[in-house]
């Protein structure tokens, strides 16, 4: 078994003249992508491996949750601007021997591919995660994959 961990970044800031690939988390961001990532780590959810959008309000919130995990966030550019299929894609892109790998990026496309394997609705809030078990032992094997979503977390719900 796999565990899959969606993170839609946390909350922006759009500065005037900021270009949206290089908006910064806001303050409220900042402080909820803390809170999320102790908050995971109190339940005993473990990450093996961090990749995100290369987008800076993406990266940062990565690079909390590499603080409080003990890990450096990789960057994939198919987390940014992302359809099913760039999900998909950088799923595979995953080393067979990481167990739990957290993705971090962007709404629509985080709710849409959520949705895709789940008959939940789920439509994240900024900072919202989505905890799937992957029925599978290879990333390879990730589409035919059996999905169950074990918890769906909101920074105002913790």
């Amino acid at each position: 078994m796999k565990t899959l961990i969606l993170v839609r970044h946390a909350k922006s800031d759009w500065p005037e003249d900021t270009a949206d690939f290089d908006r910064p988390l806001a303050d409220k961001g900042l402080h909820d992508a803390q809170k999320m990532a102790n908050f995971l780590k109190s339940k005993n959810i473990r990450i093996g491996k961090l990749v995100t959008s290369p987008a800076l309000r993406a990266r940062t919130t990565a690079e909390i949750f590499g603080e409080v995990f003990g890990l450096n966030a990789e960057t994939n550019q198919k987390l940014y601007n992302p359809t099913e299929a760039h999900f998909e894609s950088a799923i595979f892109d995953l080393e067979e021997q990481v167990e739990s790998a957290a993705l971090f990026s962007h709404n629509i496309g985080i709710s849409n591919f959520a949705n895709s394997m789940s008959e939940d609705i789920i439509i994240f809030p900024t900072c919202g995660v989505a905890v799937f078990q992957i029925g599978c032992e290879a990333w390879s094997d990730f589409e035919n994959a059996e999905k169950k979503l074990l918890a769906f977390y909101e920074p105002k719900k913790i």
